[in-house]
């Protein structure tokens, strides 16, 4: 990774993350920022980068106390697609954090010297000139975890609930771990049920980067039936908060109820292993399935905030699904044999971001 800025800006650096004592100093800084995420971690920018060949800068800005403000950037490289520079690649957050201190302008003069036609924020404070501000198209989902098992059961709303009760009748296994057979099963799983959804799977190398860069911050659930994965669900922690972030299910996993049953069984797991007090479902589009399935279990949707910029005078990129242009691509996807939707996936998903 870069250990200096291209063209130094006043107070603001790229870090060096391969040095720990840097790392150890701005995520210290993160642990104490009420709006800091996972993916504003060092760890995540690092295992991005390893897994997705997207460059990272992750800009600091220093003030008198030390550091005052960062930006963790990605350098988001297609074919397809084009290239931007995104805060943070591959997440639904980690965007500007702490004061501004110059990092968005610092953040264009990257995206302008590497080539990146867009710049993408995900979260964090929005800049107000010449940025594209979008609060309409995701939203997010966070409630607090109940005091005990048999509270969280009564806190999802009774239709969701009997769901739950007939998942809890089938004798399903659950299993939790970091190993090499868990990280097994969550991506046959994973890879099966985003080539449902006509969209190609990350590569594998990413599930197995971002565990290791965690390390206890990040676990695999996976429900069974028989020996056979139904669901499955790769998490992360951070302060207090449990974010499910990669999960799905094989087709028969609606027919045992396995992604009901993981997501409570998560729920319990949180509160009682890993001291979490918060659940965050993730992000799902406005008026969409997903975001229905999580209003069921008792979440209420807030506006996500993103904004996008032109670094070259084109057109921002747009890579969201829902896009009508990518229809027909959408539908083609869900149709090829999945041997072959996992060789060409992890290719095309790389320059997602």
């Amino acid at each position: 990774m870069n250990t200096a800025p291209v063209r130094p800006l006043t107070g603001i650096h790229i870090a060096d993350l391969r040095d720990p004592q840097v790392r150890s100093r701005i995520d210290a800084f993160i642990d104490v920022q009420q709006e800091s995420t996972p993916f504003h971690r060092t760890a995540w920018s690092v295992a991005i980068e390893k897994a997705c060949k997207a460059k990272a800068h992750y800009l600091v800005a220093e003030g008198a106390s030390g550091i005052a403000g960062i930006l963790p950037l990605h350098e988001v490289r297609s074919r397809l697609f084009g290239n931007a520079l995104v805060s943070a690649g591959f997440a639904v957050d980690g965007g500007l954090l702490g004061e501004e201190a110059g990092l968005i302008s610092a953040m264009m003069a990257l995206a302008h010297q590497t080539g990146c036609g867009t710049a993408e924020l995900r979260g964090g404070a929005m800049p107000l000139a010449d940025w594209k501000i979008d609060d309409t198209t995701y939203l997010g989902f966070v409630r607090r975890l109940a005091e005990n098992d048999e509270a969280q059961l009564q806190a999802i709303p009774r239709k969701q609930r009997a769901e739950v009760r007939r998942a809890l009748g089938f004798g399903l296994d659950v299993e939790i771990g970091r190993g090499a057979r868990d990280l097994g099963a969550h991506y046959r799983v994973y890879a099966e049920s985003v080539r449902n959804l006509g969209t190609p799977v990350f590569p594998r190398a990413l599930f197995a980067e971002v565990l290791s860069a965690f390390g206890d911050d990040a676990d695999i659930l996976t429900v069974s039936h028989k020996g056979r994965p139904l669901a499955s669900v790769l998490s992360l922690y951070h302060k207090g908060t449990i974010f499910p972030y990669w999960g799905g299910g094989v087709a028969d996993a609606r027919t045992w109820r396995a992604n009901d049953m993981m997501y409570y069984a998560l729920m319990l797991h949180a509160r009682r292993d890993k001291g979490c007090t918060h659940f965050d479902f993730g992000r799902s589009k406005a008026g969409t399935g997903p975001a229905a399935f999580k209003k069921n279990w008792g979440f209420e949707g807030a506006a996500l905030r993103y904004a996008k910029c032109s670094a070259d005078g084109q057109p921002v990129r747009d890579v969201n699904p829902l896009n009508p242009k990518y229809r027909l691509q959408v539908a083609a996807w869900q149709k090829l044999p999945l041997p072959i939707a996992n060789l060409l996936g992890p290719w095309i998903s790389r320059g997602l971001g």
